[in-house]
């Protein structure tokens, strides 16, 4: 298994940035960070929280998580076995970020669709597409 701090020591030090993406990096860390900052929660609710995420998907994703030190797996001796994920305080200290790149992603969904309604309205001829032809206007 990886270690994050291993990869964040060995980076320079001017890659701050390249240090966070190795341990963020990925396309369900930051959905399941989202779900752990409003709490403990159990994989079947993590699952049906993502419900685009694959069992082992997630499964990877978490242990990638805990072996970078942002999740805590708490295994509990019963039958049948229950398992909670939470942050730990490192992990909790991304709820800023994650509160940031949210409202950003919401933003941007919300510029791309006005874009797109827009080009949709005035398509816009592609340089690479020599076949278009645009209407010519004349004063």
């Amino acid at each position: 298994m990886r270690d994050g701090s291993e990869r964040a020591e060995n980076t320079p030090e001017y890659c701050a940035v390249e240090s966070a993406m190795e341990v963020l990096g990925g396309r369900w860390k930051l959905a399941i960070l989202k779900e752990l900052l409003a709490g403990t929660r159990r994989f079947s609710e993590l699952k049906r929280a993502l419900p685009r995420i694959t069992q082992r998907m997630l499964t990877r994703q978490l242990r990638e998580m805990e072996s970078d030190g942002l999740v805590i797996r708490n295994v509990y001796r019963e039958v049948p076995p229950k398992v909670e994920y939470s942050l730990t305080e490192i992990g909790r200290s991304l709820d800023h970020i994650a509160e940031q790149l949210d409202a950003w992603g919401r933003r941007y969904r919300t510029m791309r669709a006005v874009e797109t309604d827009a080009d949709r309205e005035f398509p816009v001829a592609d340089s690479r597409d020599e076949d278009t032809e645009l209407p010519v206007v004349r004063a």
